[in-house]
């Protein structure tokens, strides 16, 4: 009983009283009144013990249990309480005491309602980290062009990075968030501006910008109510159709501007009105665009292409059976060009062999016309750089005119009679004495011009198709013998004059009466035959001196006139001068012979 009593000692006097030291007493009571044997009060006694013992040791077992529980859950509360302020990125929590002190279950009770904070904050980190992976993922998928189905079954696979919940690394999802938000609004930014330059190219086309969007992705089509596609393959796909587009416009403008110049070349050769070119104003009207100023709707159709084609290859059979009239009118403008010119006109062979060429279909109209304009324009330049010379050539011509009439005027002799318009006459004659002055002057004047346009092209000037410096020289030649002659013809009237008042000295020197008078028969028969020789002498010299003078414009005029003495000279006669004296010389010997002593 000793054994048994020494726990029951430890315990406090009142749960002896009221437990096991009652239940005791009560059991040795029972023994003693039944006589139980010592032996087996002892047994039972152990047996009490042991059931005691073990009914200790449970619960101190379970106190045991129960501690290291609770030293475990506050070490795991610890332990997850350091996790999560790790995790979220934070050093402590405010309220939370850094030492605790107290018992197990003081301890755990203080850090239980931190960590259900902090385990909440966790929740609603969790939910933003998955609310932005979410939407990171969901723009990914669009930008990588996959259908909602496919991002359906991805968004459930979102896995959240627990071990990592800090606010840098949210700050950092967000960031890149914003990156792909940015990037989803310029492509649908890039998608929208390829779909505005496809309905542009589609209206200027005349074709069904749906049906071509369409055809790039369904999604699009306004219509059809889907998120756009907004992939790199789509992106390159709209690149590629407005590029496609943009060619088509530039090949059908290009085919327009030929069709356009087509037709202003059709018309103008064939001078068709201006009311016939308005239907087709809407084509010429692009000649003077480029493909980015194009923009009218429906301005490239190929309706109106056709109709260009057809109008170009009507008017190109109305061309060719217009095509000699064509021909015929420029070679007519080119010829009254160089004859406006005095310039070479084309040779008649040429001609004919082109209207053969016309003929049998040879030759393209375009080049044959091209070549004519080509040579009317070389012909209208060549003009221009003759101008000034052909200017001063027909001041020339108007100046041998007036000297071709002075001097028929001066070989009148009742030209300073009183008559009606001799006046005119004197004045007319006094201006052409002007212009004839300053004849050399401006022949000079040309012939320095002339050989600065003929060193300047490398070819001869031409008049007529005659050299114009051999006209100019040769009529400075013969003017130069004009002027001889005249010399000579003064010469011979003094000469006339000298002996005329010689023999009226002779006539008054007679001293007798019949010698008078047959000296007065014989000067009279004398006189009367040498006064028709006189008055034949003044007529020859009058005939035959004008003559020699004209010689050189005639000359000229017959070297003007005849193309084909290309380039000879027309000089006067050699002989002329030396006749004349001959005859002078006769006359004054036959007029003095009878008077000689």
């Amino acid at each position: 009983m000793g054994s048994f009593q020494t726990p029951i000692g430890m315990r406090s006097s009142n749960l002896l009283e009221t437990s096991c030291g009652y239940l005791l007493q009560e059991l040795q009571m029972i023994w003693n009144e039944v006589g139980q044997d010592h032996f087996e009060r002892e047994k039972v006694l152990l047996d009490l013990e042991q059931e005691c013992l073990e009914v200790y040791r449970k619960k101190v077992d379970a106190a045991n249990t129960s501690r290291a529980r609770l030293h475990q859950e506050l070490a795991e509360a610890e332990a997850e309480f350091t996790h999560l302020l790790l995790s979220l990125g934070e050093r402590s929590l405010p309220g939370r005491p850094e030492k605790m002190a107290g018992t197990l279950k003081e301890q755990l009770d203080s850090i239980t309602p931190a960590l259900r904070e902090m385990r909440l904050r966790k929740e609603e980190r969790v939910n933003q980290f998955r609310t932005v992976q979410g939407q990171i993922q969901k723009i990914s998928a669009e930008i990588a062009g996959q259908s909602e189905s496919e991002y359906d079954d991805l968004s459930s696979d979102i896995m959240v990075n627990e071990n990592d919940l800090s606010l840098k690394k949210l700050e950092e999802y967000q960031t890149e968030l914003q990156r792909l938000r940015n990037e989803k609004n310029e492509r649908l930014m890039r998608v929208e501006q390829y779909i505005d330059a496809v309905h542009k190219l589609s209206s200027i086309l005349g074709t069904d910008s749906s049906m071509v969007i369409t055809k790039v992705h369904p999604s699009l089509n306004d219509l059809c109510g889907i998120t756009k596609n907004i992939s790199n393959s789509i992106l390159a796909k709209l690149n590629s159709t407005v590029e496609s587009l943009d060619e088509e416009k530039q090949k059908r403008l290009d085919k327009l501007h030929h069709l356009g110049k087509a037709l202003t070349n059709l018309w103008n050769l064939m001078d068709t009105p201006y009311k016939d070119r308005q239907s087709f104003s809407h084509v010429t009207g692009l000649l003077s665009l480029s493909s980015a100023e194009v923009s009218d709707p429906g301005s490239l159709t190929l309706n109106i292409i056709q109709q260009a084609e057809a109008e170009v290859k009507r008017l190109d059979h109305l061309k060719a059976s217009k095509m000699k009239e064509l021909f015929f009118k420029k070679q007519n403008e080119l010829k009254e060009i160089c004859n406006k010119s005095h310039m070479e006109i084309p040779l008649q062979s040429e001609i004919d062999n082109l209207i053969n060429l016309i003929n049998s279909g040879e030759i393209d109209h375009a080049d044959l016309l091209m070549s004519m304009d080509q040579q009317i324009s070389r012909a209208k330049e060549e003009a221009s750089s003759r101008m000034t010379i052909m200017e001063k050539v027909e001041k020339w011509m108007l100046a041998r005119d007036e000297e071709r009439w002075l001097e028929e005027y001066s070989r009148d002799e009742n030209r300073y009679s009183v008559s009606r318009g001799a006046h005119k006459n004197l004045r007319r004659a006094e201006r052409a004495r002007v212009l004839v002055n300053k004849i050399p002057a401006l022949v000079d004047l040309l012939i320095a011009n002339t050989k600065s346009w003929e060193d300047e092209r490398k070819k001869t000037f031409l008049y007529d198709e005659v050299p114009l410096l051999a006209m100019l020289e040769e009529y400075n030649v013969l003017r130069q013998e004009k002027e001889e002659d005249k010399q000579r013809q003064r010469e011979m009237k003094k000469v006339q004059s000298q002996v005329a008042v010689e023999q009226e000295n002779l006539f008054i020197t007679r001293p007798s009466t019949s010698a008078r008078r047959t000296s007065t028969r014989s000067v009279n028969g004398g006189f009367s035959n040498a006064m028709p020789l006189n008055r034949r002498l003044s007529l020859g010299l009058q005939q035959l001196g004008p003559n020699s003078i004209n010689s050189g414009t005639q000359g000229i005029s017959f070297i003007k006139e005849g193309k084909k003495a290309r380039g000879q000279k027309m000089f006067a006669r050699p002989g002329l001068v030396s006749h004349l004296r001959d005859e002078t010389a006769s006359v004054v010997s036959t007029f003095s012979g009878p008077q000689s002593p």
